[in-house]
This record gives structure tokens, C-alpha cells and sequence, in this order.
């Protein structure tokens, strides 16, 4: 008796230390993917912000692109003051290019402040940087047409000259994002692979422990298959390949076959009852799993 009991003692700590360390291991699990769902949302969030600066040069494109229009008009027209003209404008595009490549800056240090990585922003930027490199090749252009007509102004060079600078900067910019990106990407892939393993683990142990072997043989069949020797039960090198594998929080009974049946492991009474089915065979029932299987996973029943 005293040895059953430290047996049932055994085996209801080991189930609540498994219980400890599954939750445990979800709460981990928990902590970690709300972790990364807070960073997705402060991203999503300050996306707005960048947004804002993303329009504000969209409208300097295109108030550059009017002040451009005038300057064309000026250049082909007869107006005595042409040149004046030509410089307001020019001076007028070079303010708007300057408040363009601060306002670059600004988006630049807003992508590296919040380590931004969405598809969209980063295809903004590309977009971004093809009309840079379009703007410059116009500028260059004009200042051609406009030397040809013994026009230079200074405040034109040194538009270009940024606008070289921008390009340069902005390349840079895309491929850091790029890299973050596909970091974000490793980084979220290895701790669904994580999760995914440890869920695995947890599965794999419950299975372990609410897995169950049980055999209904005739006194001539145990002891050939070594399980009965001598009287006793599972002493010796026994067969484990003859038992059947069920699932203790399911299989709750066992049509014996027989209209005879003993039981020879040791199972708590109380947890199980053993009654004549209609057709006379045996039927096990237990009753109260978790006590039924405290003493031994293994269940072994003579029949006749």
C-alpha cells in the first residue's frame, strides 16, 4: 500500500511540473509575439508622419515643375528682360530644390529613427529617386538651351550640383532598407520557427504522458509474450510490441472479447468498474482516468 501511494505521488508530480513548463513556455511564447505585434503597430503608426513629408516634396516637384514652364516661356519669348525673368525663376527653383533636399533629409533620419521597413514606403522612395534623377536631366538640359542663348545662371549650377548629392544619398537609403527589411523578415521567420518548435515539444510531451498500452490475452498468450512469469506481471524482458496504444484522456473502454476477464496490473478500484456487456462479453470502463493511470501506463488483463 505504501509503495502504491509513492507511486501516485510520483505520478501527479511529474503531470503538474509538464503543466508548469507548458505554461511556462506559452507565456514566453506570448510575450514574444506581442512584442513583435507592438513594433508592426508603432511602424504602421508613424507611417502617417513620413507620409506628410512625402507630399510636402511631391508639391515642391511640382511648384519646381511650373517655375520650369515660365522659365521656357521666358527663354523662347522677345521680352527685353528675359534674363531677369529667367533668374527670378531660377532662384525660385533653386529655394524649392533646397527645401526639396531638407525635406529628403528630414524623411531619411524619419526611415532611420523608426527603422521603417514597409514595401510601400520603400517603393515611395524609389519613385522618389527616379523623379530626382528625371528633375536632373531636365535642369541639365536647360541650362544647355539656356547657354545657347548666352543665358548662365549660377543659382542653376548649383541646383544641379544637389541635385547630384540627393541621388547619391537616396541609393544609399534604399539598400539600407532593403537590408532591414529582409532582417525584419529573418527575425520574425526565426521566431515562428521557434514557437513552432517549442509548440511541437509541449504536443509531443502531452502525447507522451496521456498515452496508455493495455493487452487482453489468455494466461498461455501473456506468458509467451513474457509478460507473465511466475505469477507476476511485467518483471521480466517483456513484449512491448504486443500491447495496443490508446489515448487516456479518450479511451475510456475496452470491449474485452470475453466473458471472463481479470485484471493484473495495479489500477485504484474506485477508478474503474468491469461488467458484462449485452452480448455477454466483458466491457472495461474507467471511470476516473487520471487516477486509473497514477500507478502504471501499462495495463495487462488475463481472459479466458
Amino acid at each position: 500500500m505504501k509503495k502504491l501511494f509513492l507511486l501516485a505521488a510520483c505520478a501527479v508530480m511529474t503531470l503538474a511540473s509538464c503543466n508548469q513548463f507548458k505554461k511556462a513556455v506559452n507565456s514566453t511564447n506570448d510575450v514574444k509575439n506581442d512584442s513583435l505585434r507592438a513594433i508592426i503597430d508603432a511602424r504602421d503608426n508613424e507611417i502617417n508622419d513620413m507620409m506628410g513629408t512625402l507630399n510636402q516634396i511631391q508639391q515642391g516637384f511640382s511648384e519646381i515643375n511650373a517655375a520650369e514652364d515660365r522659365v521656357t516661356l521666358v527663354k523662347d519669348g522677345e521680352r527685353a528682360d528675359k534674363a531677369t525673368q529667367i533668374k527670378e525663376n531660377i532662384q525660385f527653383i533653386a529655394q524649392r530644390m533646397k527645401e526639396n533636399r531638407e525635406l529628403i533629409a528630414k524623411l531619411q533620419q524619419q526611415l532611420k529613427d523608426t527603422g521603417f521597413r514597409g514595401s510601400e514606403m520603400k517603393r515611395a522612395i524609389e519613385t522618389l529617386t527616379a523623379q530626382l534623377v528625371k528633375k536632373d536631366a531636365e535642369l541639365k538640359k536647360l541650362r544647355a538651351d539656356l547657354e545657347s542663348k548666352n543665358i548662365h545662371i549660377k543659382e542653376l549650377d548649383e541646383t544641379i550640383t544637389g541635385l547630384n548629392t540627393d541621388v547619391s544619398n537616396l541609393k544609399t537609403t534604399n539598400q539600407n532598407l532593403s537590408n532591414e527589411k529582409q532582417a525584419l523578415q529573418t527575425e520574425k521567420e526565426n521566431l515562428e520557427s521557434e514557437s513552432n518548435q517549442k509548440s511541437e515539444t509541449i504536443s509531443t510531451q502531452e502525447r507522451q504522458l496521456n498515452t496508455g498500452w493495455y493487452i487482453a490475452g489468455s494466461k498461455k498468450e501473456l506468458k509467451s509474450q513474457g509478460i507473465l512469469e511466475g505469477g507476476k506481471v511485467l518483471q521480466g524482458n517483456f513484449n512491448r510490441g504486443a500491447f495496443n496504444k490508446i489515448d487516456i484522456r479518450t479511451n475510456r473502454e475496452i470491449n474485452l472479447n470475453s466473458r471472463s476477464a481479470k485484471i493484473l496490473t495495479s489500477h485504484p478500484g474506485s477508478s474503474y468498474s468491469l461488467n458484462k456487456g449485452a452480448d455477454g462479453n466483458m466491457i472495461l470502463r474507467i471511470n476516473d482516468p487520471q487516477t486509473f493511470w497514477s500507478t502504471s501506463k501499462y495495463l495487462v488483463i488475463q481472459v479466458k
